[in-house]
């Protein structure tokens, strides 16, 4: 529901992923907390349509997103995941990895991370114009662990970050907290544990103090830039390594609570 004339206008999308506006500043939260926001595909489909939302809203002129309950988002759904088969595309397919690239207004959005930060949710944080963090925030990059390609992932990292620092978690896969990721310079601020929004709105608040387009030329260079970066690292795609063995077993053992493997190079 959008109430217009008014200060704040308000919009849900099957109440996974909720939009509310508060003059220029709209607010994006992933709202599946049972499942710590992971996204299966009607979870990728409704942030689809909130980022759309956003970029036709004329009045909103900054988005922050974020997510409810314990943590930002635990990245794509592994249930999902496990009930892939030999298609080309999978549940959550590596386009919807481009959220913000497919914007038409160019408008700067804040991600305002706590809890865990996996997979695909570091993606879309790593792919955000502004990035907030706290110290205890969990991220990872769970592709290598799951036998996937995490080619995109050491692009978005390396295109903020020092490459040993990330040769180092994307090949071994381990967590890092907010305050190594700060330190490695992928966050804009690190904010004490549960003031992650209040820094987010003031931080957005500043922004929305600019000139728009303005706003928006910086914003369209530097994902062109991202861009332009992870196209020169990936070349022709990914290889399909959803399709393999080792990518089913990964999978199985994770939901199982079990080791994985054993695993063959081929």
């Amino acid at each position: 529901m959008r109430r217009k004339g008014g200060q704040v206008a308000e919009h849900s999308n099957a109440e996974r992923v909720q939009y509310a506006r508060t003059g220029r500043i709209a607010h994006i939260q992933l709202n599946r907390p049972e499942k710590l926001n992971a996204f299966d595909r009607e979870q990728v489909l409704a942030l689809t349509d909130a980022l759309r939302e956003f970029d036709t809203d004329t009045d909103a002129w900054i988005a922050i997103i974020s997510g409810t309950g314990s943590s930002f988002s635990s990245g794509a759904d592994v249930g999902e995941l496990r009930d892939r088969d030999t298609r080309a595309s999978g549940a959550v397919d590596a386009d919807h990895a481009g959220w913000l690239y497919r914007a038409a207004n160019w408008k700067p959005v804040i991600t305002a991370a706590h809890g865990h930060v996996l997979g695909l949710a570091l993606g879309l944080v790593l792919q955000s114009d502004l990035r907030i963090a706290t110290p205890a925030t969990r991220f990872q990059v769970t592709e290598t662990s799951r036998g996937l390609p995490a080619a995109r992932y050491w692009s978005r990292l390396r295109f903020h970050a020092v490459s040993a620092f990330v040769d180092d978690v994307v090949l071994t896969g381990r967590a890092f907290s907010g305050a190594e990721a700060h330190a490695a310079g992928l966050l804009t601020a690190l904010a004490p544990e549960g003031t992650h929004l209040e820094l987010a709105w003031e931080l957005a608040e500043r922004v929305a103090a600019n000139p728009p387009l303005s706003v928006r030329a910086s914003v369209a260079a530097r994902r062109a830039a991202l861009q332009r970066f992870e196209r020169d690292v990936i070349g022709d795609g990914l290889p399909p390594l959803h399709l393999t063995e080792d990518f089913r077993e990964s999978v199985a053992a994770f939901a199982e609570k079990r080791a994985a493997g054993p695993f063959h190079a081929r």
